[in-house]
């Protein structure tokens, strides 16, 4: 097989398996997304039995969901669709970065080490508050090909699927917050309702 033939097959390889949204910003996507006070971020979302072609569509907008609002990540539930399906993408600025799509994740191993750190949400925009979480994780999911992956990562990757799959369990990240005092204060600033928080 020649050089250029198999960059060619792998081309064709990437078209197949790949999905291609472009990162600017429109001006009205498709999926809103739903915000604190909403009864859809507390619903335990459920497995995605198929992977076929309309979780890859939904995962294109959701993508343009989560790029038109400067996010880094975004989970179906935080759309209003009860399912298990996260779209990550910590470098939204670059276009050449491709995504991270997950599909019903399951973390297999948490860190015994912890950080705090300060994170905020699409749903709840406006507020930054700190949160402690494992500073790494095991993860396994599928792609947005329905392929069976593992992942094992650290840092603000492993953050922010923790973030994430927390909304498949109708949870939030001020649900996490310790610091009663600041999380009434920052909910307050931006128009949000404590009665809207559950303590875990």
């Amino acid at each position: 097989m020649s050089r250029s033939f198999s960059q060619l097959a792998k081309n064709e390889e990437r078209k197949r398996t790949s999905l291609i949204v472009s990162k600017q910003p429109i001006e009205e996507p498709e999926l809103k997304i739903e915000t604190l006070g909403s009864s859809a971020l507390r619903q335990s979302a459920k497995r995605i039995s198929k992977v076929d072609s309309s979780v890859r569509e939904l995962v294109k907008k959701m993508l343009h969901s989560m790029y038109s609002a400067k996010g880094i990540g975004l989970a179906a539930p935080q759309v209003g669709v009860n399912k298990e399906l996260l779209v990550i993408d910590l470098d939204f600025e670059n276009s050449t970065t491709p995504p991270i799509i997950l599909i019903n994740p399951e973390i297999t191993e948490f860190s015994a080490s912890i950080d705090t750190y300060e994170e905020g949400c699409l749903s709840i925009p406006g507020v930054y508050l700190n949160v402690i979480r494992p500073s790494s994780i095991k993860v396994n999911f599928r792609d947005e090909m329905g392929r069976p992956k593992k992942l094992s990562t650290d840092g603000l990757l492993a953050r922010c699927i923790q973030h994430e799959m927390d909304h498949l369990k109708g949870v939030l990240f001020v649900d996490r917050v310790t610091n009663e005092k600041d999380l009434k204060n920052e909910l307050k600033e931006h128009g949000f309702n404590k009665k809207d928080v559950i303590s875990i």
